[in-house]
């Protein structure tokens, strides 16, 4: 499991993730935005997992804590499970 955001933009980066392919508030953030990304955000009690496109933000799935929502981000963006 992976415990935080921190620890999972680590392990995106080091699994080969392109940089501008996901974006992490308050630890992994671009300027300007770029036009399609995959992101993991707070919100309210829980943690949104989605993708940004052309301005749009589509939430996929809402998870309960951090360590869920991250780890669960890892598996969509790599198509493993974190190990």
């Amino acid at each position: 499991m992976i415990p935080d955001r921190h620890v999972l933009v680590t392990a995106l980066l080091e699994a080969g993730q392109p940089s501008e392919s996901f974006q992490v508030p308050g630890v992994h953030e671009h300027v300007p935005i770029p036009t399609d990304f995959w992101f993991l955000r707070p919100a309210g009690d829980g943690w949104e997992i989605g993708s940004y496109e052309r301005g749009v933000y589509d939430v996929r799935e809402v998870l309960d804590t951090e360590a869920a929502a991250c780890t669960r981000f890892y598996e969509v963006l790599t198509g493993f499970p974190d190990e």
